[in-house]
């Protein structure tokens, strides 16, 4: 069901979503003149939600090459949550597309328009087009951490052991 309020659009999936939890999350389009994608849950078990480009012609990324893709909506995340932008694993393996920030957050008190730093990791130039599925947005819960400095840490079996310390 898809309702159209005031400047929000209130988008309600009819899914059966077993044990995932629901957080409600007001969404805003940017822009009236112009039809807007919202995000999307592609499956019945996605836990991203696909971001649409909004453009208004065609964006090339060259190799090597980042640039900044609007979505044409900001989003209201409620406080304790944040909005993880990940990579869709279909443009990587198929384009080499990635999120240069990946993930990305969405703090629960920005309200600017969502965009995405995409790069073209791979060997030829990649077009975006207005309503192309650009990456993909998951809600996760946050906390806030409260340090206590100490003078050791608890032991361990892993203790110092870091990068590559289980072998290749």
């Amino acid at each position: 069901m898809v309702s159209i309020g005031t400047s929000y659009l209130r988008c309600e999936l009819q899914l059966d979503v077993g044990s995932m939890e629901e957080v409600r999350i007001r969404i805003k389009r940017l822009r009236k003149d112009r039809p807007t994608p919202v995000p999307q849950y592609m499956t019945k078990g996605s836990s991203g939600m696909d971001l649409f480009a909004f453009l208004e012609g065609e964006v090339t990324l060259g190799p090597g090459e980042r640039k900044l893709i609007p979505t044409g909506i900001s989003v209201a995340i409620p406080e304790g949550f944040e909005g993880q932008i990940r990579p869709r694993s279909g443009l990587a393996i198929r384009h080499g597309i990635g999120v240069v920030n990946g993930p990305g957050t969405i703090d629960s008190d920005y309200r600017g328009e969502v965009s995405v730093l995409l790069i073209n990791f791979g060997e030829v130039p990649f077009t975006v087009r207005h309503g192309d599925r650009i990456a993909q947005m998951v809600i996760s819960r946050v906390f806030r951490a409260l340090f206590e400095e100490v003078e050791e840490l608890p032991s361990t079996p892993r203790q110092e052991g870091g990068f590559g310390h289980t072998g290749i």
